[in-house]
């Protein structure tokens, strides 16, 4: 994509913005950088990526250490950019300002936010720990609200800035099976959509990703991989998502669904009355149990 052409669109996302001149002072001197949430692996590792070959400095974020440590120093010796590395564990209510305390120490500011973190469990609902699904609620829906809602104001207040969440094709749809989650991706779908109508024209670009399956082990570690839909629907690379989800957010777009399949799906769901949609779901969901010898 052409400088001209994002340079266009910049000014059509910042067509209504009014600059606090207190809020660029309070970012000058220092970096404006990408805050990537999950990123030590899958989806936001090469997302991560993908804003570092646009020359983008990042701060990747995950609650493993050493895991995000290495991703770190990996997109650091294949770019010029500066990666800094945080581990923290997003669901801790503080999170936000720990976020800032090293935001701060390394000289940087928010200035994009890709909220990727996210976990998910397969089978009944009702056979769901009560652990289990305050953790999903936890990390897919509080944590990323949250950071979502501490990044935005100030991001508003400059006149630029952006905020990426990832989400899933199954939030546009109820997924029995895998019902929590579904619903989780659905409110982040939703969540994304309003705000950016709310924000729309003042700088910021707000957007969410909604992949179908992809070639990671998120699906094997939510016990999912015995499903009917990982036969039926081939994954994608989470290099072709980051590559589709980095053009459409500087194209401004909302809502982004990598891949041809998974966009003629999202199309159809769209027209499909839940009747029909929840029961063609259920079937590419459920998991046989294991025979027993």
């Amino acid at each position: 994509m052409s400088d001209l052409l994002v340079s266009l669109i910049d000014r059509w996302i910042g067509r209504r913005a009014v600059v606090d001149p207190q809020a660029l002072a309070a970012v000058r001197g220092l970096r404006p950088v990408v805050v990537v949430s999950g990123a030590s692996r899958g989806i936001g590792r090469a997302l991560a990526a993908r804003f570092a070959q646009a020359g983008r400095d990042l701060m990747l974020i995950a609650r493993d250490a050493a895991a995000v440590e290495a991703a770190a120093q990996e997109i650091s010796n294949s770019t010029s950019v500066r990666v800094d590395a945080l581990a923290l564990d997003i669901t801790n209510p503080d999170a936000p300002r720990l976020l800032d305390q090293a935001l701060q120490a390394n000289g940087s500011y928010a200035d994009v936010l890709i909220n990727n973190a996210g976990i998910g469990f397969a089978g009944l609902f009702a056979d769901q720990s009560a652990p289990e699904l305050d953790r999903l609620l936890a990390l897919n829906v509080t944590a990323a609200s949250r950071l979502m809602h501490h990044v935005l104001p100030p991001m508003i207040a400059r006149g630029r800035g952006g905020i990426l969440n990832v989400a899933s094709l199954g939030g546009l749809v109820p997924g029995p099976y895998q019902a929590a989650y579904y619903a989780s991706k659905a409110y982040l779908i939703s969540l994304t959509e309003a705000v950016a109508h709310e924000a729309r024209g003042r700088g910021v670009r707000i957007a969410v990703v909604a992949p179908g399956p992809v070639d990671t082990t998120f699906h094997k570690s939510m016990d999912a991989d015995g499903a009917l839909y990982r036969s039926v629907f081939p994954a994608i690379s989470t290099n072709a998502v980051a590559a589709s989800a980095y053009r459409g957010f500087l194209m401004g777009r909302t809502v982004m669904v990598p891949g041809v399949l998974p966009t003629a799906s999202a199309l159809a769901l769209k027209f499909l009355p839940h009747a029909l949609s929840v029961p063609m779901v259920a079937g590419l969901l459920s998991v046989k149990p294991a025979r027993r010898s």
